[in-house]
């Protein structure tokens, strides 16, 4: 989906190729829980490449910004809770003066595939996710880029808050990390090689 170009006087910040959006809750309580994933991740990838985040209190996010062979990549996590990551994403859009839905990715936790599986994919449905969906209701479309980070689902239903929220510890935290790292290894594709080469590669793996 095409978006419309900001004239140059209206735009404050630089043109970005491709905005990489991770959600996760702010409150400290909510470090290292499952529900935070992709804001680890997007996290994680800024270490890696030496970025610093700046608070944008207007845009409601964190941004921090890292050069791929195409262009600008605007890393960002919003500082609103989870229900509302949305309203950070359409002042980002202007601010970066995105071309089009499909160069935005949103990192985000998924109950739906098994704990540790990746999936790059454009569009599709929001599965339940608050996030997700706060974010297509800002938009008025669900045709933004994901990458779906699989965290499982717990033995009944009704321990599916506690699931996402609390913070894990020991072997578990372990392994939540492992997957952090990975799907930081995924994005650093996105943005070293583009969104088709990283998707074959990530959607093809085994890892489970």
């Amino acid at each position: 989906m095409p978006l419309r170009r900001r004239d140059p006087a209206e735009r404050r910040g630089e043109v970005s190729d491709l905005v990489i959006l991770g959600l996760a809750n702010p409150d400290r309580e909510f470090d290292g829980s499952r529900h935070n994933v992709g804001g680890d991740a997007v996290r994680l990838l800024a270490e890696r490449r030496g970025a610093t985040f700046t608070l944008e209190r207007r845009q409601r996010c964190l941004t921090a910004t890292v050069r791929s062979r195409s262009g600008l990549v605007t890393l960002a996590i919003p500082t609103t809770y989870m229900n509302e990551s949305g309203a950070c994403v359409p002042p980002l859009i202007a601010r970066t003066s995105l071309a089009s839905l499909d160069r935005l990715l949103v990192a985000h936790d998924e109950l739906d595939l098994e704990p540790g599986r990746l999936q790059l994919k454009l569009g599709g449905g929001l599965a339940g996710h608050n996030g997700l969906r706060s974010i297509a209701s800002a938009l008025k479309s669900r045709e933004f880029a994901r990458l779906r980070i699989g965290i499982g689902k717990p033995a009944h239903k009704e321990q599916g808050t506690a699931w996402v929220l609390r913070p894990l510890t020991g072997e578990r935290q372990r392994e939540l990390r492992s997957t952090v790292e990975a799907a930081a290894d995924a994005l650093a594709l996105v943005v070293d090689d583009g969104f088709d080469a990283a998707r074959q590669a990530v959607n093809g793996s085994t890892r489970g």
